[in-house]
Parts: structure tokens; C-alpha cells; sequence
């Protein structure tokens, strides 16, 4: 049987997040994104045009462990990755790992949202737009 096509990428993380109005705002207000859909005071989705963030409110007895590392955001030059390190953390944000440029050319650094996800803002040469 042959491979059906390859994906077109992983443009859709969807979060359970406990501070829901907060993780919202970082999303929207400090990184930009805006709100595409929300069908009830429980759920957003978000998009910064090219993809899609879904948040869903976790219920108070909300048990369940999630087993993310992390998401991450693209960015198109280095410079921008210390544009934004700098941009957040004049905003409070926790940074959880300072910029760092690795051996494959990529630079990033890691935050945390409101709810304690890690994210990383990355700029990947292989990704960029050229």
C-alpha cells in the first residue's frame, strides 16, 4: 500500500490551561496573535494567520498530566530572536532559557506562558523565509 502525501506541516496546538484569561493576553497581547474563533467563554482559537492555537479552559478538577515540551514560534532572523527575548521580559514574562545560538545555526530562548507552558521563539535556517 502506498504512503498517502506528506503533510503540509503541524500548524495546530491545542492546551487545557488553568489561568485561561492570562494565557489568552500573553498570546494575544505580547505575541501576537488574535483571536480567530470562540465558539464559548470556555474556548479560544488563535492564529497569527498561518496557524492555529486552540486554548480550552481546564475545569477545576481538571487531573490530567499534559506531556508537552513545548511549542514554538518562528521567527525570520536571528535578530529577531533577541528582539523578542528582550520585548517579553520587559513584560514580566518568565524566561526559562536565555538565548543560545545552536550548533546547526538555529537561535532561540524558551519562556513560560501564564499556565507554565514552555515555549521557544526560534529562528531555524532550514525554515526561515530566504
Amino acid at each position: 500500500m502506498a504512503a498517502p502525501n506528506p503533510t503540509i506541516g503541524l500548524r495546530h496546538v491545542a492546551l487545557f490551561v488553568r489561568n485561561f484569561e492570562a494565557t489568552e493576553r500573553f498570546y494575544t497581547d505580547l505575541v501576537g496573535m488574535r483571536v480567530e474563533w470562540r465558539p464559548d467563554p470556555d474556548n479560544v482559537y488563535l492564529t497569527s494567520s498561518h496557524d492555529n492555537l486552540a486554548l480550552h479552559r481546564a475545569q477545576a478538577d481538571f487531573a490530567g498530566a499534559q506531556h508537552l515540551d513545548h511549542i514554538g514560534f518562528m521567527l525570520a532572523t536571528p535578530a529577531d530572536v533577541d528582539a523578542w527575548h528582550a520585548h517579553l521580559a520587559r513584560h514580566g514574562v518568565e524566561i526559562s532559557k536565555q538565548p543560545k545560538t545552536h550548533r546547526d545555526g538555529a537561535r532561540s530562548f524558551y519562556c513560560r506562558d501564564p499556565d507554565g507552558n514552555n515555549v521557544q521563539f526560534i529562528y531555524h535556517p532550514p525554515l526561515a523565509p530566504r
